[in-house]
């Protein structure tokens, strides 16, 4: 039986988001084409006609996600606030690719590497909009210091055992961050 167009994008879409939770859950190499495709609610044998290996699956799913991770608003404040949580950190599934995917990412292929260069390039964009008050030469810094601060905070408060040190950590930056827009704005 022959799939319409419009199934074929729509099981694709399913893939690369399945793909994305459980990447970002397990990790790149805890998980297999067939678990993808299974949770997918897909027969393993339907992978070859989205993508031609596992490597194709990671490097697409990275650009799907990190691409659907890039948008929003301006609030910088509002987006600080919600991606340095507790809820946030809890939900690793969910979360941020970068801050869930990073440290893998270098024993990826190319292409792997190069969707997460330009899902870094889209979030350091992102902020630097949100901070219109500075020249920008200064904006990319900050932008730049921040997201790298925000990501390093998820990481290391998933990393420990400890739960209140990494809810410290992850208020602590905030608060830090916090603390240089509000000096920003403030000019």
């Amino acid at each position: 039986m022959k799939v319409s167009r419009e199934q074929m994008a729509e099981n694709r879409r399913r893939i690369l988001d399945v793909a994305s939770r459980l990447f970002r859950e397990k990790g790149f190499d805890a998980v297999s084409v067939a678990e993808v495709m299974n949770a997918a609610g897909l027969t393993h044998g339907g992978f070859y006609g989205h993508f031609s290996s596992k490597d194709d699956l990671i490097a697409q799913t990275l650009s799907h996600v990190l691409a659907a991770d890039a948008g929003g608003g301006g609030d910088l404040r509002a987006y600080l606030h919600a991606y340095l949580s507790p809820r946030h950190r809890d939900n690793a599934a969910g979360g941020c690719p970068t801050a869930g995917l990073a440290a893998d990412i270098r024993h990826q292929t190319p292409a792997a590497r190069l969707a997460m260069t330009e899902g870094l390039r889209s979030q350091i964009d992102r902020i630097s909009k949100a901070l219109p008050e500075l020249d920008p030469t200064d904006r990319r810094r900050a932008a730049i210091g921040s997201w790298a601060a925000m990501v390093g905070a998820v990481i290391l408060a998933r990393a420990i055992d400890d739960p209140v040190l990494s809810d410290e950590v992850l208020e602590q930056t905030r608060t830090w961050i916090d603390a240089g827009i509000s000096q920003v704005s403030a000019c």
